[in-house]
């Protein structure tokens, strides 16, 4: 058992969460619903994850702001949202010509599809609001990551006052290394924890295929083809951004692919938050930046979704025989990037910004609910679009930050 234990240890963490996709579709394919018997290893693996989201991204910003100074962070969050906006407005176009190209649902009818209850849309407001918690213990328990974000940056900032003081400047030396210090602490559980991430993914995996089966996947297979087309188009363009950022795909994609692969499996940005994290650092990205972008991104960056939104707004157009005018396009465009930014950190976000769209463009709610049915099938690439897009834009921000300092003077 030594051996073994030895062998599966030594052997590379991209090889064994590959191993246990494949495992985890064929078992699911093989036993059905039965496999539902390994949800709790899946949901063992989620939990793990999120129990170190809190202490990854308040030690990690914390540290981070104190390693460069208050007017680089500034700018570079300025970058940060630039690109959120920017990025998900491209995905949207290429989901709108691409679906525009395949006609996902011609030939379709809603049949009995029952109309969803769809959550209210909060707004980009509320959002905005959501930034500042009125009570900081509600923020970590609610795990609101905007919420942690600010805090983390506050304090962080704070910090970096106490130990440029003269009076305190030696207290404040102390508190920043014991938050170094929690934060390599934090660093060695992931490094734990990583080695049970592809038993988790095999038993999602397997879940997931066997409750889902060949039924749904024939049954609405022209509208899953499509998304995923265009999600490999997406892929495709942030290669072209990273060429043109004279960065490495190559060497990207060898630190991406593991979050990519864990975000696929468990339908869950912030749940792959602390890989995504982990792999930044791998590129050695500047921690300052990806400390801040990174959880930001897990929340209001939604390039997957903004796709999905896409695409389906084509698909239910379809269905009631009245495809989308030029016109309706573009505000797909305007009002699906709005609507990926203003239900940030909602629970069933997809629901209400799908909704949100044929809303405006009077398409029929039943189509959401017929949409449903392959929920994760679409969530499971479109998350692990999510998770790419936050690196791509990281890696991006942190090569134009290159010549400009970084390090303040008493770090």
């Amino acid at each position: 058992m030594k051996k073994v234990w030895r062998g599966y240890l030594d052997t590379p963490l991209i090889v064994k969460i590959t191993a246990a996709l494949m495992l985890g579709v064929i078992t699911g394919l093989l036993f059905g619903s039965q496999a539902s018997l390994l949800e709790p290893f899946g949901d063992l693996l989620i939990r793990l994850l999120k129990f170190l989201i809190i202490p990854l991204v308040l030690f990690t910003l914390m540290v981070g702001v104190n390693q460069t100074e208050v007017g680089n962070l500034g700018r570079m969050g300025g970058k940060v949202f630039l690109y959120y906006i920017v990025s998900s407005a491209f995905a949207i176009i290429i989901g709108v010509t691409i679906a525009g190209v395949f006609q996902p649902g011609t030939g379709m009818t809603l049949g009995d599809s029952e109309a969803v209850d769809v959550p209210d849309n909060p707004g980009v407001s509320s959002v905005l609001l959501n930034i500042v918690p009125d009570n900081i213990v509600t923020a970590f328990t609610n795990m609101n990551l905007l919420g942690i974000i600010f805090t983390a940056f506050v304090f962080g900032i704070a910090l970096s006052s106490l130990r440029s003081s003269e009076n305190h400047a030696e207290l404040g030396e102390s508190v920043y290394n014991v938050i170094k210090g929690l934060n390599e602490a934090t660093l060695t559980i992931m490094k734990v924890i990583l080695q049970y991430v592809p038993i988790g993914i095999f038993a999602i995996v397997a879940n997931t295929v066997g409750s889902q089966g060949l039924d749904t996947l024939l049954e609405l297979g022209n509208m899953v083809a499509v998304l995923y087309i265009v999600l490999i188009a997406q892929v495709l363009l942030y290669v072209v951004f990273l060429l043109l950022a004279k960065l490495s795909p190559g060497r990207f994609f060898s630190q991406a692919r593991t979050p990519m692969l864990t975000a696929f499996a468990t339908q869950s940005s912030s749940g792959t938050l602390p890989l995504t994290l982990n792999a930044a650092d791998n590129l050695g990205l500047s921690r300052s930046l990806y400390g801040f972008s990174l959880p930001l991104g897990a929340t209001i960056n939604m390039d997957g979704a903004a796709i999905r939104i896409a695409v389906s707004a084509v698909f239910a157009a379809n269905i009631i025989g009245d495809p989308l005018s030029f016109t309706d396009m573009l505000q797909v465009v305007l009002i699906g990037t709005l609507a990926s930014i203003g239900t940030a950190g909602v629970p069933g976000a997809g629901i209400i910004m799908i909704a949100t769209v044929f809303a405006q463009l009077n398409l029929p709610m039943e189509a959401v609910g017929l949409l449903t049915a392959i929920d994760a099938l679409v969530g499971m690439g479109c998350t692990a679009l999510n998770v790419t897009g936050d690196l791509v834009g990281t890696s991006i921000i942190d090569k134009s930050e290159a010549k400009k300092p970084k390090t303040v003077t008493n770090g």
